[in-house]
Parts: C-alpha cells; structure tokens; sequence
C-alpha cells in the first residue's frame, strides 16, 4: 500500500471517530426548535424508498439462490455420488433465503 493510500485512509478513520464527538460537543437545541423540525420533516413521503427497499431484498435474494445453485451443480459435477444429499441441503439453504426475503418484503411493504 503506498503512501497516499495510508494518508488516506488514516483521514477517513480519524473523521469518522472524530467526527461524533463534535456533533455531541454542540448545544442541545431548544424545545420549539425540534418541534419545528419534526414538523417540518413529518410531511416527507418515503413511499418509493420502501420500494427501493423491496428491490434490494429480492436482488439480494437472486443472487443469494443463483450463487447456492451453481454452488451445487459445480458440486453435483465433481462428486455425482453425493448429488442426493448436495441437493436437499442446496433445497433446504434457498428455502431459508426465500423466507428471509419474503420477511424483508412484508416488513417493507408495511411501513
């Protein structure tokens, strides 16, 4: 690693720990001023975030399946005596990865 890279990457970490510490270090705002603040923000829509979230869920999940799939046909290929087993636990590990992306959509699709 050279020089400029250790510079650089010594700044992001003394920035991202220095960095709390000053917002901290500032005066508590007064009580009509958060109240004017979560008034302003209280009329934000997030509506097509929950869909950006939905989106990564399941291209998380395509992934997660197509990389457990080649996985054990690469296996099912060097070891065709164990593709019995190879395919139950294959079966079995994209089940999980569905339900936990079917959680993740609901939960995004309730907000």
């Amino acid at each position: 690693m050279n020089k400029f890279a250790k510079l650089v990457a010594l700044t992001f970490v003394f920035a991202l720990f220095c960095a709390p510490i000053a917002v901290l270090a500032q005066d508590a705002p007064a009580a009509s001023e958060a109240a004017a603040v979560v008034a302003e923000n209280a009329g934000f829509d997030f509506s097509g975030l929950y869909g950006v979230g939905c989106g990564l869920a399941l291209i998380g999940a395509g992934i997660g399946i197509g990389r457990i799939g080649a996985s054990a046909v690469e296996a099912m290929a060097r070891q065709p005596e164990a593709s019995g087993k190879i395919q139950t636990a294959m079966i079995i590990a994209a089940a999980l990865v569905e339900g936990v992306t079917f959680f993740a959509l609901i939960v995004c699709m309730l907000k």
